[in-house]
C-alpha cells in the first residue's frame, strides 16, 4: 500500500514486550521524528519509559484473548494518522496475518499472508520448503515417527505458536507459547506424555554438536529482498544456546545464499530472521528456524548500521528505493541481562549434551568483551529509562 495523499499517515504502532526489539523500534523511529503509539498489556513495559515513545496505550493481553488484542490493534490502525503496525512477537505477526483483510483498508501491510506465515510457524512445512530450496537441514521428523531414540535428539514444538489455525482444540481467542526444547540422549520418551506437554505432536531433530550459531536477517517486499544483515552469535542466555547475549556482525556469502534461497522459495513478504547452525563437519549452514517478525537482538542490528525499523517504515510508505542496507562488519554488542543469564547457566545449569565451559574462563571472557565492545541493547546515555525499567522488571 503506497501513501500518495498530501497529509500522509506516518505514525507506527509498536507492541511493547519484554525483549529489546520494542525499545529499538521506538528509538529508531522516534529520533527521526516519526510518531509511535506504543502498546502493551503491561504498563511497566520498558518501551513505555523511552523518551522517544509518542503515546502509550494499555491493550488486552494476546495470551489471554487473542481476538481482543486484534481488535485493539485494529482500532488503532483505523486512526487516519497511523501508517502501519510492526510485529515483534509471534502473536503479533499471527494476528496481523490472520486478520490481514481487516487491516488492509486502513494501513500498509508489510507482513505475510496467513498461508505464507503457516509455512514458517509450522516447522514441518518450513523444513520441507528448505529442502525444496536446497538449504541444509538437520534430520527432522515427527516425534511419534522416531524409532531410534538411542541417538542424540532434541524434541521441540512443531508450531512456534499454538492457535486454532494449527491446533484443532484451540478457540480463536486462545494462544499458547509452546514448551521449551528438550534434549534426549538415549532415553525413549513417552509419546503420549510428550503430546500432552507440548499440546500437539512435536518434532524430533538430530542434535548438532556445535555452538556456532548464525542468523540472516531480511526485509522482503513480495518475494524480493530490500534489506539484509548477518550476525554470528558468540554467547547466548544459556551456554547450550538460546536467545542471543553477545553477537558480532558478519558478511558470509554462503550464509546470505542460504537465507535468500529459503525466503525466495517461500515468496516471502515482510520481516524474517533465519537462524542457522554451522555444521562443524561439513561447514554447511543448517536451518534451525525462522522468526517472521522483529528479533530480540534488533538494537544490535541498528547499532551496526542496519536500521530495520526505519527500513520497515520506508517500505510501508512505498519508498523501498530509499533503503540503503549497508552495515559495518565486525561490530559486536551485548544484552547485559543475557550476559548475566549466561554466567548463571555456567554456574548452575547442567546440559546433558553440551559440555559446560570452565567458570573462570567464561567470566573472564564476558568481562573482556564487555570492556572491548561497550555496545548495549538497552543501556543508552541518551535514553536511560528503558534500561532502568527493564532491570527493575527482571528483579
Amino acid at each position: 500500500m503506497s501513501i500518495d495523499t498530501a497529509e500522509e499517515p506516518a505514525t507506527v504502532v509498536v507492541p511493547a514486550i519484554d525483549a529489546p526489539s520494542s525499545v529499538a523500534c521506538v528509538r529508531s523511529l522516534g529520533r527521526r521524528g516519526i510518531h509511535t503509539v506504543v502498546v502493551s498489556e503491561d504498563d511497566t513495559a520498558a518501551a513505555f519509559d523511552s523518551r522517544y515513545a509518542g503515546e502509550t496505550v494499555v491493550v488486552p493481553s494476546p495470551g489471554e484473548d487473542l481476538v481482543a488484542y486484534k481488535d485493539a490493534l485494529l482500532s488503532l490502525a483505523m486512526r487516519p494518522d497511523v501508517l502501519t503496525v510492526v510485529p515483534v512477537r509471534e502473536e503479533d505477526v499471527y494476528v496481523l496475518a490472520r486478520y490481514r483483510e481487516a487491516f488492509e483498508p486502513h494501513v500498509a501491510t508489510p507482513w505475510p499472508t496467513l498461508e505464507r506465515l503457516r509455512r514458517v510457524q509450522d516447522r514441518v512445512e518450513l523444513f520441507d520448503a528448505a529442502r525444496a530450496a536446497g538449504v541444509s537441514v538437520p534430520e527432522t521428523k515427527l516425534a511419534d515417527a522416531v524409532d531410534d531414540w538411542d541417538r542424540e535428539w532434541i524434541v521441540k514444538a512443531r508450531y512456534t505458536l499454538l492457535t486454532d489455525a494449527y491446533v484443532e482444540e484451540f478457540a480463536p481467542e486462545q494462544s499458547r507459547d509452546p514448551p521449551t526444547t528438550q534434549y534426549v540422549n538415549g532415553e525413549v520418551p513417552d509419546p503420549d506424555k510428550l503430546e500432552v506437554e507440548m499440546g500437539h505432536t512435536p518434532i524430533a531433530q538430530a542434535f548438532l554438536p556445535t555452538t556456532d550459531e548464525y542468523a540472516f536477517f531480511a526485509l522482503y517486499d513480495e518475494g524480493e529482498p530490500v534489506a539484509t544483515f548477518q550476525h554470528r552469535q558468540v554467547r547466548a542466555y544459556n551456554y547450550a544456546g538460546g536467545p542471543s547475549a553477545f553477537r558480532e556482525s558478519v558478511s558470509i556469502p554462503e550464509l546470505g545464499e542460504a537465507g535468500r534461497a529459503l525466503l525466495d522459495e517461500l515468496e516471502w513478504h515482510g520481516l524474517a530472521m533465519v537462524e542457522f547452525l554451522r555444521n562443524d563437519e561439513t561447514g554447511e549452514f543448517e536451518l534451525m528456524e525462522i522468526n517472521p517478525r522483529f528479533w530480540s537482538s534488533l538494537p544490535f542490528s541498528v547499532r551496526a548500521g542496519a536500521d530495520f525499523p526505519y527500513y520497515y517504515w520506508l517500505l510501508a510508505r512505498g519508498e523501498a528505493d530509499r533503503i540503503d542496507d549497508g552495515y559495518e562488519v565486525g561490530t559486536a554488542g551485548h544484552l547485559l541481562r543475557g550476559e548475566a543469564s549466561y554466567v548463571h547457566s555456567v554456574l548452575f545449569d547442567d546440559e546433558e549434551l553440551v559440555e559446560r565451559p570452565a567458570v573462570g574462563d567464561a567470566v573472564s571472557e564476558v568481562a573482556r568483551t564487555l570492556y572491548e565492545h561497550p555496545r548495549f541493547d538497552y543501556l543508552r546515555a541518551d535514553d536511560p529509562k528503558p534500561f532502568v525499567r527493564d532491570l527493575l522488571n527482571v528483579l
